[in-house]
């Protein structure tokens, strides 16, 4: 504590960021402060804590602060290291579940949009989370019959038409693969489509009882009949409307409860004055003053590329609401307001949000702490019945797979905090080993992930523990190239598969862990996924030779083409099944060699 008090003599008065360490150096907590001499200080000399910030403070055992000329900036680096380091006492999100949306990429020359239920900062727009009720295939089936936007993702090339298929005839498709729409016609459909999931659904519906009565007139019942459907479904959109408010009002409520152990924050979406629904999230966090928690979630949701409101409206007021609007202009280019709502329909609407996050942590708490026992929990006391160095935070497990000696593959894949990290994953071609040599195998990929942390590769990071899946043989080939390196500082151990016996560097006899314990549950998922892993690389590895031995001779037939195939059907088995015309849709082949492909396939017995 001495270097401690040393370093809180000396703190600046300048807006900053400060990071938390505790006695391994792992990064505990991430904090931005307007002055950091006041707010460090505050943890350390104010006696009115909450538990989990006593706890936090507990086990500091340093830090260090980063000056940045703003209190901009110093938010900005905050949520940086925060989203990097996933601190144990700051707020960590963990959606209850995944909610679909609907993706579309305005660049593309067609757009079309997808369902899908992760989000990504590619440049693409996306609609929803979609819940309460609202079909989001249903919505899908809406764009297509009202705007003709096609269901497909084929790559279209203007020069080359392509003949339309049975969704043109369904009038579920402009056919702007068969010419039959103009690429500035089509964009007015998307921006009509657009309007549409932003809201706007009178328009749509106008125009889909238009097509309705006109498939009618023409005695199509069949088609009038789902343009019906697809109309009350509209209608049931507009009667999420909340009466009394505007109906340009675009904003997110939000709510934060805890019981004093665990939190939950609830979102509730609202669109145009419509209620499309909520989201629920359990909250990682050692703060407990509501407005901080709110602060810290706004930072860490709205960097996931999610749609950005107008308004963000909460019961309590978030902590530095004026900043975090500053913040929104400068980096993300948009004007939200932050109301702390006192009266009316909007002190309704964050009333409502604050029972649903009382009432999913009241029903979900059991669900939550079995979680925390199979993930964080049994990572402590792992640390306990192993013996480990320190906490095991980061884990990865190592895997060869390979059929006699051939396509040998080498996997890794990552837990932080008992949980998968599939960012992390990393897949190794092994290529210095002869024949089936499981030994000689792991070695080389040690030495190559090694490698990667002398590089100090940030993709790299120094793991707590490396989990070898194998026996005492794997475990003592592995120890040998560690040692080369010279590394003393990583805890190595190995699972066997058979008897599910825990071997450790230094012990001639296994530990045997109860089957039905937490600690070897989490290393058997460990285990399991690094096996799945490495086998799905090789199958990909096996397919790919197979396909390159298979498709020998076929004339223009080079690596892209045979990548391309590959992707579009993912092995042999699914070429040899496929049409002239499914063969057509892969680019870069035409009909001469579509046809080329499948009188090879024919010759190898395939077809």
């Amino acid at each position: 504590m001495q270097e401690i008090d040393q370093k809180l003599k000396h703190l600046p008065e300048s807006p900053g960021v400060y990071v938390m360490l505790d006695k391994d150096g792992q990064i505990i907590y991430v904090g931005k402060a307007k002055n950091l001499k006041n707010r460090v200080r505050q943890y350390f000399f104010n006696r009115a804590k909450t538990l989990k910030v006593s706890t936090m403070v507990s086990n500091i055992a340093d830090f260090y602060y980063i000056i940045v000329p703003t209190e901009i900036d110093a938010l900005s680096l905050e949520n940086n290291l925060i989203k990097k380091h996933k601190p144990r006492y700051n707020v960590l999100l963990k959606d209850d579940k995944t909610y679909p949306y609907l993706r579309v990429d305005l660049k593309d020359s067609f757009p079309t949009f997808k369902v899908t239920r992760k989000i990504k900062k590619d440049g693409a727009k996306y609609f929803g989370p979609y819940m309460g009720g609202i079909n989001v295939n249903g919505i899908l089936q809406t764009l297509n019959l009202a705007f003709g936007i096609r269901p497909c993702d084929k790559n279209l090339n203007p020069e080359k038409q392509q003949k339309p298929c049975l969704n043109y005839h369904l009038k579920k498709c402009s056919a702007p693969c068969n010419g039959q729409i103009d690429k500035s016609k089509y964009r007015e459909r998307i921006n009509d489509a657009v309007a549409f999931l932003s809201g706007d659904t009178m328009e749509t519906e106008k125009l889909l009882t238009q097509k309705m009565l006109t498939a009618s007139q023409n005695e199509d019942f069949e088609l009038a009949l789902k343009y019906k459907e697809i109309i009350n479904s509209l209608e049931k959109i507009a009667l999420k409307r909340i009466t009394s408010l505007n109906k340009f009002v675009n904003a997110d409520v939000l709510a934060y409860a805890t019981n004093g152990i665990y939190s939950a924050i609830n979102l509730l979406v609202v669109r145009n004055g419509r209620m499309l629904g909520g989201k629920n999230f359990a909250i990682d966090t050692g703060i407990q003053e509501s407005g901080e928690a709110l602060r810290q979630f706004v930072m860490r949701y709205y960097a996931e590329n999610v749609e950005i409101p107008d308004e963000i409206i909460t019961e309590e007021q978030i902590a530095d609401d004026q900043l975090l609007q500053e913040y929104f202009k400068t980096t993300h280019l948009k004007s939200v307001n932050f109301t702390h709502a006192k009266q009316g329909v909007k002190k309704q609407l964050s009333q409502m949000a604050t029972v649903n996050a009382k009432e999913y942590l009241d029903v979900n708490l059991d669900k939550i702490k079995h979680k925390e026992d199979m993930t964080i929990t049994a990572c402590k006391a792992l640390q306990q019945k192993l013996n480990l160095k320190r906490y095991p935070k980061r884990m990865e497990c190592y895997d060869i797979s390979n059929i006699s000696g051939v396509d040998k593959v080498g996997s890794m894949v990552v837990f932080v905090d008992g949980q998968s990290e599939r960012s992390s994953y990393r897949r190794f071609k092994i290529k210095t080993v002869q024949g089936a040599d499981d030994y000689k195998s792991h070695q080389e990929m040690m030495r190559r992930r090694l490698d990667r942390l002398l590089e100090k590769d940030q993709k790299f990071p120094k793991p707590d523990l490396m989990v070898i899946d194998g026996g005492k043989g794997q475990l003592s080939a592995v120890m040998q190239v560690i040692n080369e390196y010279n590394i003393t500082d990583i805890d190595v151990i190995a699972l066997a598969e058979r008897e599910e016996e825990i071997y450790l560097v230094g012990q001639s006899q296994p530990v045997v862990l109860s089957k039905r314990d937490y600690c070897l549950k989490m290393l058997q998922r460990l285990r399991d996924e690094a096996h799945r892993f490495a086998i799905t690389y090789h199958r990909t590895l096996r397919g790919k030779r197979a396909l390159s031995s298979v498709l020998d001779g076929v004339v223009g037939l080079g690596k892209v083409k045979r990548t391309a195939l590959m992707e579009k059907f993912k092995d042999i088995s699914g070429i040899a099944k496929a049409s002239i015309e499914e063969l057509k849709s892969v680019q870069g082949i035409g009909e001469k060699q579509a046809q080329l492909i499948i009188e090879k396939l024919t010759q190898e017995g395939l077809r």
